[in-house]
């Protein structure tokens, strides 16, 4: 893997963060906490990418006042629901942390593992893995705001945020 690869990895993961954020900022009060719980849909898909992110998995604890709820294993949600302004903060901080990630030096990624008691990845794959993740929800959420209005937020080709 060459820094031009690293460089576009980061874009579209950079993308695929973009996009979320976005269905975060278009969503309506009266979508947030609604039947469909907006908020957690979006939260699950925060936590694990902050998780994903996190060279040491077994060790792993979300910044406050983000808890471990989701690796409960009986699904209990938060004990409270989480703003918009929250979960775009903690977005914020999981780009934050993939720039830090994705900024090291080539050939310390590419020999990177991400291991836990399920998945024993390299870091590259892992980061593609998680990249599909992000999507999902945020084709989730997409359709979730499509319910309500047709104006959906529009597809990001490349974040413009530097690496």
């Amino acid at each position: 893997m060459n820094n031009t690869l690293k460089a576009e990895l980061w874009k579209q993961y950079g993308a695929a963060l973009d996009m979320l954020e976005n269905a975060l900022v278009k969503c309506p009060d009266t979508l947030w906490d609604g039947e469909d719980k907006f908020w957690y849909n979006a939260y699950h898909c925060l936590f694990f990418t902050d998780y994903d992110l996190t060279t040491d998995p077994e060790n792993f604890h979300p910044p406050e006042p983000y808890t471990m709820s989701e690796m409960d294993p009986s699904g209990i949600m938060p004990e409270r629901t989480y703003s918009k302004e929250e979960l775009i903060s903690y977005l914020r901080h999981s780009r934050e942390k993939a720039r830090k990630l994705l900024g090291r030096p080539i050939v310390e990624l590419s020999i990177m593992r991400w291991n836990n008691q399920r998945r024993n990845y390299s870091m590259i794959e892992h980061l593609l893995h998680s990249m599909r993740h992000i999507q999902h929800h945020t084709g989730q959420l997409n359709m979730m705001l499509g319910k309500i209005d047709h104006d959906l937020p529009i597809w990001v080709s490349q974040t413009k945020v530097e690496l």
